[in-house]
């Protein structure tokens, strides 16, 4: 079911926004925020609209139990010519649905069946349609963190739209036992020039496959199994898996460090899972016949202190990334610094650190601190700070502070990317970063094609914490 409103009222904000973001192709008359005692004859009334109208306009008026509860904020829209007043009609209920799980047979609708002949073109006047095929509700973390970033994806519609760059939007809630094919089915889906999602594996092939057959864009945003990428043309993934992440981080090591000292410290922590970095980055440092040194976090200082070189710069490795024993080595090495004030240390970390830099910035900076990662939320950008507190005014709460990378972010960088990319570009996009220039405020992307098959992100950086209080952010 298309949700260009979602059923839950705590959603409505978003689609507030959301409705503006689309306003080149549905004008809304009004948004009214019932009221105690109001009813839907009421409403369709007091606008002269007839009620079916309203209900169209209110997808979730059609769930099964829907109520009219005060606070709920509803859709109204213009009336049609042809529409039939409430205030000429007897006061009705809305026809409702079979509950779920009634025994009311159901009539299912055979799969999408690809055509072969099929094309998709934007609009001659540019227009790029877009649908967003994600667990977009209020009933558990992933639908919550979906609606953040379709949150942020409505956000660079509004930028874009400013810029001149024309989008229709269509969203359906895809939760994690939908039938991805039965959503293929809607009206419209096949005249889309991009879709994004899925959040789950198990939907990406019925869906590339569709999208192969009607030349649709797919931008799969978040982390998924399989390589379905490497056999669909029409796949864009942004995620790379652990090991990729893990060979870059490795091959950014020893391209960085050729002249530095590594230290190992072994923080006591076997569960950590960074032991498969650090055995391959010892291994290619044997390979190259480096020396490096090893040492735990609870020796004493004065044999500490032996592990580091004198007249080297050392790059500190730790093989844990939790927040207790990162705060261990900090103090470990301001006792070290205290009787070596000459030695120069840096660290290679990794990206979970930076859920730490409110409580460790100073301790980053001191120590030189490189982080191997994929995109970079920079807390303290003038445009993040904006972002953060236009997202705030527009849908009235926070974006979830306990998620790295931040989604409605990640949902506005991927939307300014790619529709950006794919109006200016609608002939030969290719989603390449240097095509599209755009300046993401988190997440960097650079796709490049696998052989015959689809595009796969391959951005990669190291985002370093300079010793003068500065950031840098060094791509590969």
């Amino acid at each position: 079911m298309i949700i260009s409103k979602f059923r839950a009222s705590a959603l409505m904000l978003a689609l507030m926004f959301s409705v503006f973001a689309t306003g080149q192709t549905t004008q809304w008359r009004d948004i009214h925020k019932v009221k105690k005692g109001e009813t839907l004859f009421g409403l369709a009334k007091s606008y002269a609209i007839s009620i079916q109208d309203l209900i169209d306009a209110n997808p979730e008026m059609k769930t099964p139990g829907y109520e009219l509860k005060k606070g709920d904020w509803v859709f109204v829209p213009f009336a049609k010519k042809d529409d039939v007043p409430a205030s000429s009609l007897q006061q009705v209920q809305p026809k409702q649905t079979p509950p779920a799980g009634s025994q009311q047979p159901q009539t299912v609708k055979p799969a999408v069946q690809a055509q072969s002949a099929a094309t998709t073109t934007q609009k001659a006047d540019g227009t790029v349609r877009v649908g967003v095929m994600l667990p977009l509700h209020n009933e558990n973390g992933d639908g919550k963190r979906m609606v953040e970033y379709y949150r942020g994806i409505l956000m660079a519609l509004n930028k874009l739209s400013e810029e001149g760059i024309r989008t229709e939007v269509k969203a359906w809630n895809v939760p994690i036992d939908a039938d991805i094919r039965t959503t293929l089915q809607e009206k419209g889906v096949a005249d889309l020039n991009l879709i994004i999602g899925p959040l789950y594996s198990n939907m990406v092939r019925p869906l590339a496959d569709f999208c192969k057959a009607n030349n649709i864009k797919l931008l799969i945003p978040f982390s998924i199994s399989g390589n379905d990428v490497a056999s669909c043309p029409n796949i864009y993934q942004v995620y790379q898996s652990p090991e990729e992440v893990t060979a870059k981080s490795i091959a950014a090591f020893m391209e960085r460090f050729p002249g530095h000292h590594p230290v190992f410290i072994d923080c006591n922590d076997p569960g950590s899972g960074k032991g498969v970095f650090t055995t391959g980055l010892r291994k290619q440092l044997d390979i190259a016949k480096r020396d490096y040194n090893l040492t735990n976090l609870n020796t004493p200082v004065a044999a500490f202190d032996k592990a580091f070189s004198k007249t080297k710069p050392n790059i500190v490795v730790l093989n844990t990334a939790r927040s207790p024993q990162l705060n261990k080595v900090f103090a470990k090495l301001d006792s070290l610094k205290a009787i070596q004030p000459g030695v120069a240390i840096s660290m290679f970390g990794y990206n979970e650190w930076f859920m730490y830099q409110r409580y460790d910035l100073s301790n980053f900076y001191k120590y030189s601190v490189y982080i191997p990662t994929t995109y970079y939320y920079n807390a303290a950008s003038a445009k993040t700070v904006a972002f953060e507190k236009l997202y705030f005014d527009t849908y009235g709460e926070q974006m979830n502070s306990g998620a790295l990378p931040r989604f409605a972010l990640t949902g506005y960088d991927h939307a300014m990317f790619f529709i950006r990319g794919m109006s200016k570009n609608p002939a030969t996009f290719s989603a390449a970063a240097a095509q599209v220039n755009y300046k993401p405020l988190q997440t960097r992307l650079n796709f490049v094609r696998l052989g015959q098959g689809g595009y796969k992100n391959v951005n990669f950086q190291l985002v370093h914490f300079k010793s003068d209080q500065t950031l840098e952010s060094i791509t590969y």
